[in-house]
């Protein structure tokens, strides 16, 4: 990646790992499915009044709002809901890096090179470390569900990649506008007749997930995606847990151990390593063809 397009992919990967406390003090005061429909109806309107169509087949609109904004979001919300802590959160969403190199290579034939296997290798070691930190404090059936999410942000990124959207922003708020729907009917069927009666934090709270991190954040991935092989541009996410753990230790006083900042220090080396390229060296001339005589 260039350098501005690195400092892109970190600054997204802070607004997202901020995310995860930002929702956990939502769901204090909203059902999870209700929490996610009234996020993506926020980041659709008014906006969908001003913008344009998406510029693609709305069949990769209706693909990514179905993995994306109701599978990603409303699985992963109600596993925070079922007692997922943010911190563990955002260590296990950040499997989805690993579902989309696999997606990648097998859906649009992307190439694995040894240097990707190898950077991402280092990061999930890192990772690994985390986990092993955390210990079994999430219950089984809620990170199950975490784990589902990423398997769909995995699925919803390849087809993000295939759709190749010219207008990220754009694109993000048609997704929105057909993720809201269902979202909202499941939370009637499942959550039963909502209220809307919440603190200010908890509408702060939406404010920030639909137009900092939604539109903002899916539109800047968006336009990576587009500039970049998808498996070149997910392992970044899998700075996400590092300012996921370090924002929920500030605001929420989680722990912040000596084995957590090992673990970052692997997560940031296997990234950067995977997602840098090696400039091929120019080969010197043949002996043969130096010693070959000029013509005419």
């Amino acid at each position: 990646m260039r350098p501005r397009h690195l400092t892109l992919a970190v600054g997204l990967a802070a607004v997202w790992g901020f995310n995860f406390v930002v929702m956990q003090v939502g769901l204090r005061h909203f059902p999870p499915l209700l929490y996610a429909g009234i996020r993506f109806a926020m980041a659709a309107f008014p906006a969908l009044l001003i913008v344009g169509r998406p510029g693609v087949p709305w069949r990769w609109v209706a693909g990514v709002a179905a993995t994306i904004g109701v599978g990603q979001f409303g699985l992963l919300l109600v596993g925070m809901r079922a007692g997922m802590p943010a911190g563990l959160t955002s260590l296990v969403l950040q499997m989805q890096a690993l579902f989309t190199v696999v997606f990648a290579v097998t859906l649009l034939g992307e190439r694995l090179t040894a240097r990707r296997v190898l950077g991402l290798a280092i990061a999930f070691g890192g990772l690994a470390l985390v986990a092993l930190d955390f210990g079994v404090s999430g219950p089984i059936g809620a990170s199950a569900l975490c784990v589902a999410a990423a398997a769909a942000w995995g699925l919803g990124n390849v087809i993000q990649r295939r759709a190749a959207p010219p207008d990220s922003l754009r694109f993000m708020v048609w997704v929105s506008a057909l993720s809201a729907p269902p979202l909202l009917l499941l939370s009637l069927w499942l959550e039963g007749v909502p209220t809307l009666a919440s603190p200010l934090e908890g509408w702060l709270s939406l404010l920030y997930v639909a137009f900092v991190s939604t539109l903002g954040g899916f539109g800047v991935w968006g336009w990576l995606l587009r500039r970049y092989d998808a498996s070149t541009v997910a392992p970044y996410t899998l700075l996400v847990p590092v300012f996921g753990m370090s924002s929920a230790a500030l605001v929420t006083g989680e722990p912040l151990t000596w084995l957590k900042l090992l673990a970052a220090a692997l997560i940031v080396a296997g990234v950067l390593y995977a997602g840098t390229r090696v400039k091929e060296r120019q080969q010197p001339p043949s002996r043969r063809q130096e010693v070959l005589p000029r013509r005419g």
